[in-house]
């Protein structure tokens, strides 16, 4: 919908938005009033149409609260309607059974403010009968699916459709486009909303309950020829369903044991004996006495179905005036028509507000052309009723603007077209029309019936070109009659019209009898309904036809004031399916719609046409010489106009004004939209001339009396800051010499003269500290010196700060890192500037083991299952004899160290054995584990290469508790090999390093020197 909001008619394809959009805008442009007719047959989507036309309205206008509220009454409406008066057709699964016209009011600044429907000619008959392939209307149909098991036991119903005969007539009780069940829900909500409150809903269903049990009513002749009710089974529980049960014991006899606790409701809520004497007797007053004529079993038929018609057709009255109550609010009576007949309905939604400045645009949705295999009265009526619109069509377009044309002196070539008029004067004309026969003949004394109205009419139309009968017909088309049709000549086709019940369908009667029983009903709905008709009443009251007739002639009045606008609804194909067109079917309705005629007068003709004083008071103000006022004729006015904007000839023609003529002519939409374009500019440049206007001679006033007033306040305020500059540099002046006198004695105790110098001193010198605190612990360097007055402050506020420094990294340590460095703290106790390479390691942080789990055999493992591994590295041992290298992996558990040889433990060392550790001063990885030997079969001293020297020298100690037995050795390094035999580890440096056994069998290491850092 955004995408058609504001745009311009051609801008964009064609589109049911579009068309509704613009005519909202220029109701708006012209203040005046315009109507949307939509048309088409039966089955063609007018009904869709109109809801769109209604979405589009809702959604694009303002709206508050109240009117949303009121406005979703007013859509929630529709399945509250299409319930009670659509049905299944053979052209249409949802046709329309009634026809409506709908006004929507608009305020001056295009605010739907409220509404108007005309209601016409509800199908009543179609309760009571429907032709094959037909349904009765849809509210049936809802109840039986939809409503739930205990109101259905309460109404006294049943499931199965084809118990009712009302339903079946059209052997076509399920329909699968339609889901029952669904639009049951829809219907129930839609009550609540538009305010019908849970009793006037159960007297509803009541009364839909009450017609489907009417209509299971039977008769049967006595032996005298009389109506009387069917004997046959239990013929009266129907029939006291649809009465006031008085006797429950007597509904005890009659009805099942199932059914008697389910007289709840009590539908119709009148007496059981007088609602059947109602129907098998007539009561005919002769003067001061009433006498009771029996029914023939005819008579009793129609009297039982012209009760169940005029039930329903109350019913959707006062359903309508319902809504109208609920969408009422606070609206004025400015759509009240006068003289309206009973099927003229008034709906009326959004509060009115002053009827003087409103505009309203109409939408006529009403039932489309109909031909059908059998067509009757109603037939009849909707299509004459097509003929109607078609007139009117014809009239607005075809035929009027041409006429204007003509009028107006315009250069015009004719375009011919078929005028409808005389089927229209073949059925409405007086004494001598259709209906004004059918009229007679229904007030006609004596024996009157249907075949007698078909023999009048043929004696007054029988050489009508559009009219035919079986009688009147050539032999050829006598086949294709039967001896009660007539056919006549629509503008849509030929339609053959059985004339069988058009009388009965005209009169509608009610027996008086039937009527003042309805008046006594305990039905609220039903009493109310009938209680509004003149039971005393004698005269005879208007026909069906004849009320019609008038109700078009009144809706022609109405759209004839308002500026027209059209929908024409095609039917793609008669299988009511999507995606098929059938091109034989949309050319014949293009025809009969007299589409090619008016697309012809569109083209050649012009697209808008204004009279000189309306288009000159409009669009003057695009021209210098026609604004603000035009002093000559209207016309001299225009044509001065449009040469300003630059109309060429062949866009407009202009009346001859020597002839009286009156008018201007846009032939394209383009040259009127770009006129518009160009006014709506012009309006926002004239606003803005007159707001310039006004708010310089406002501001000029304001800026001289603006002026005034700060010329006043600167005298002021100048001698305020004159005296405010001469205090400020007399205070300079006395701060500027205490600053001197404070500098110069600046060395002295504090003293007056010095004492704002030194708070001065103390405050810039803590200034600059705060931003230029060391930032690690690390920086000894960057401290500011301080003044000498705070020399010692400085010192104080030094250790502070490195205090809180170390208390903030000692709170950061995490546990991992404080062991490592408690373990690098042990290893600089030992190896601190006594071996050259243990600078490097510091940075190298210690594992917890360099050999894990995997990479230990593991029948090892299961010899140290009893003992916890604390530490595990790889290393080369070398042999106490020949120190041959061996590689050995070296495991330390809580309790002793382990020199293993892959799946062997070659060597146990208790902590408690071990009387040293030996390194040298240099950077070789040599380290000798010295260990105790008192009997000279056990083995000495450990002589070991490691790359993680101090890593394992540390994890020992710690492990051992032997930190206090490390020694750091230059030169040599004594090796007991066993008791009483010794050797040595003797060190030196060079340029590579080496490990070999000297000439003297001694170890010989060579080490590199370490780099200096």
């Amino acid at each position: 919908m955004d995408v058609y909001m504001g745009v311009n008619f051609y801008e964009l394809p064609p589109h049911i938005y579009a068309l509704a959009d613009n005519a909202y805008h220029g109701m708006l442009a012209d203040f005046s009033n315009h109507f949307i007719l939509i048309s088409g047959e039966s089955g063609a989507g007018k009904t869709e149409a109109s809801k769109k036309i209604l979405q589009y309205y809702a959604v694009s206008c303002p709206s508050t609260a109240l009117l949303n509220t009121v406005r979703d009454k007013m859509l929630m409406s529709n399945p509250v309607l299409e319930a009670f008066g659509n049905a299944k057709t053979l052209k249409n699964d949802n046709s329309s059974r009634f026809g409506k016209y709908m006004d929507i009011q608009f305020d001056s600044q295009g605010d739907a403010l409220g509404g108007h429907i005309l209601n016409y000619l509800l199908e009543k008959s179609r309760v009571v009968h429907q032709n094959h392939g037909e349904r009765n209307f849809h509210i049936f149909y809802q109840l039986l699916d939809g409503g739930e098991e205990d109101l259905l036991q309460q109404l006294g119903l049943e499931r199965d459709r084809q118990h009712y005969s009302y339903l079946t007539q059209g052997e076509c009780a399920v329909v699968p486009s339609v889901d029952d069940k669904k639009d049951w829900k829809t219907v129930k909500n839609a009550l609540q909303v538009i305010d019908i409150d849970a009793i006037h809903t159960n007297h509803l269903f009541g009364i839909v309950a009450s017609v489907l049990h009417l209509g299971n009513v039977r008769f049967e002749p006595d032996s005298k020829g009389h109506a009387s009710l069917n004997n046959q089974n239990n013929p009266n529980a129907e029939l006291h369903w649809v009465s006031h049960v008085r006797n429950l014991h007597q509904m005890s006899l009659i009805l099942s044991p199932k059914k008697k606790r389910l007289i709840s409701l009590q539908l119709l809520g009148v007496d059981a004996n007088s609602l059947q004497e109602g129907l098998t007797y007539r009561k005919i007053e002769a003067k001061t006495e009433q006498v009771l004529s029996p029914f023939l079993l005819d008579h009793a038929i129609y009297g039982r179905d012209a009760l169940a018609k005029a039930i329903y057709g109350h019913t959707f009255t006062w359903l309508v005036n319902r809504i109208n109550a609920s969408t009422e609010n606070t609206v004025s009576s400015f759509f009240c028509q006068t003289g309206q007949t009973l099927c003229d309905i008034v709906f009326f939604f959004f509060p009115f507000q002053d009827p003087s400045k409103k505009t309203v645009i109409g939408l006529l949705d009403i039932y489309g052309f109909e031909v059908f295999n059998i067509n009757s009265f109603e037939q009849f009526c909707i299509n004459y009723c097509n003929e109607k619109l078609q007139q009117l069509f014809i009239q607005l377009t075809l035929k009027a603007e041409q006429e204007e044309y003509e009028a107006e002196d315009i250069e015009w070539e004719p375009v011919h077209f078929f005028n409808n008029k005389i089927i229209c004067d073949l059925v409405e004309e007086r004494h001598r029309g259709i209906i004004s026969i059918l009229d007679e003949e229904c007030l006609r004394p004596g024996e009157a019936t249907d075949l007698t109205f078909l023999e009048r009419l043929e004696e007054q139309m029988g050489t009508h070109p559009h009219f035919v009968s079986h009688k009147l017909a050539d032999k050829k088309t006598r086949r294709t009659l039967e001896r009660g049709d007539f056919r006549l000549l629509h503008y849509a086709g030929e339609v053959t019209y059985c004339v069988v019940g058009f009388l009965d369908k005209n009169n509608d009667l009610l027996y008086k009898n039937i009527k003042d029983l309805m008046c006594q009903s305990k039905n609220a709905i039903v009493r109310q309904c009938f209680s509004c008709m003149d039971p005393d009443s004698r005269r005879r009251p208007e026909t069906v036809a004849t009320q019609f007739k008038s109700s078009l002639l009144k809706l022609t009045e109405i759209l004839v004031a308002k500026d027209a606008w059209y929908i024409r609804c095609l039917k793609s194909n008669e299988s009511k399916k999507p995606g098929q067109f059938d091109e034989a079917l949309i050319r014949h309705q293009i025809k009969y719609l007299g589409l090619m005629q008016h697309l012809r007068v569109r083209r050649a003709g012009f697209a808008y046409r204004r009279k000189y004083e309306v288009f000159l008071q409009r669009y003057k103000a695009l021209c210098p010489a026609t604004w603000p006022h035009w002093r000559g004729e209207p016309a001299d006015g225009v044509l001065v106009l449009v040469r300003h904007l630059g109309y060429f000839p062949n866009e407009y023609k202009m009346g001859s004004w020597i002839n009286h003529r009156t008018k201007i002519f846009i032939r394209h939409p383009r040259t009127l939209y770009a006129t518009e374009d160009a006014f709506e500019k012009c309006k926002h440049q004239l606003a803005t001339r007159l707001q310039a206007k006004y708010k310089g001679y406002r501001a000029k006033g304001v800026f001289r009396k603006q002026k005034e007033a700060a010329t006043k306040i600167e005298t002021c305020w100048r001698g305020v800051q004159a005296r405010k500059e001469r205090d400020k540099r007399a205070w300079a002046v006395k701060v500027i010499k205490r600053f001197i006198k404070g500098y110069m004695t600046r060395g002295q105790a504090k003293v007056t003269d010095n004492s704002e110098y030194l708070v001065f001193v103390r405050q810039n010198y803590l200034n600059r500290l705060q931003d230029n605190l060391p930032k690690t612990l690390l920086d000894k360097t960057t401290w500011l010196s301080p003044p000498h007055v705070l020399a010692e402050t400085s010192e104080l506020l030094r250790k502070l700060h490195y205090r809180l420094m170390v208390r903030k990294y000692v709170r950061g340590i995490t546990t991992q890192k404080k062991t490592q460095l408690q373990m690098k703290l042990i290893a600089s106790a030992m190896f601190k500037g006594k071996k050259e390479s243990y600078p490097q390691s510091v940075a190298q942080p210690f594992v917890d083991t360099r050999i894990s789990d995997e990479d230990i055999n593991a029948r090892v493992l299961q010899m140290l299952r009893n003992e916890h591994i604390k530490y595990a590295v790889p290393m080369m041992k070398y042999d106490r004899n020949g120190f041959k290298r061996r590689p050995r992996q070296l495991i330390f558990t809580q309790a002793a160290a382990y020199m293993v040889e892959e799946a062997r433990i070659k060597q146990r060392i208790l902590y408690t054995a071990l009387k040293g550790i030996s390194v040298s001063n240099l950077t070789d990885s040599i380290v000798v584990l010295h260990i105790t030997c008192e009997d000279p079969k056990e083995k000495g001293d450990l002589v070991l290469q490691c790359n993680h020297l101090f890593e394992l020298v540390t994890k020992l100690c710690i492990i051992a508790n032997k930190q206090n037995v490390v020694r750091v050795l230059q030169g040599s390094i004594k090796v007991e090999i066993q008791a009483g035999k010794e050797s040595a580890v003797e060190f030196s440096t060079g340029p590579e390093p080496m490990v070999y056994k000297a000439k003297n069998g001694h170890l010989t290491v060579v080490a590199t020197r370490a780099r200096p850092r």
